[in-house]
């Protein structure tokens, strides 16, 4: 087998990352308001909740709604 043949898929799984793709920007967008939960719920009880935490915290508490206002956003555009 080639190194062409060999180093396909990552290169192939690159450019899915970097062309912007909308699964993409849904997991950065995601991640970022469970990153912003963490900080929020770490200054409310005084010390650093961890992103485990949060992720579930955030999930368990808002991942819905948010889900359902970005879908409407969406959609209104």
């Amino acid at each position: 087998m080639s190194d062409t043949k060999q180093h396909a898929p990552a290169e192939s799984q690159t450019a899915f990352v970097t062309s912007g793709s909308r699964l993409y920007q849904e997991f950065l967008a995601e991640r970022e308001e469970i990153l912003r939960h963490k900080w929020l719920e770490s200054e409310r009880l005084g010390y650093d909740i961890g992103f485990e935490r949060a992720l579930l915290d955030w999930i368990r508490k808002h991942r819905d709604d948010w889900r359902k206002a970005r879908r409407q956003a969406s959609s209104s555009s």
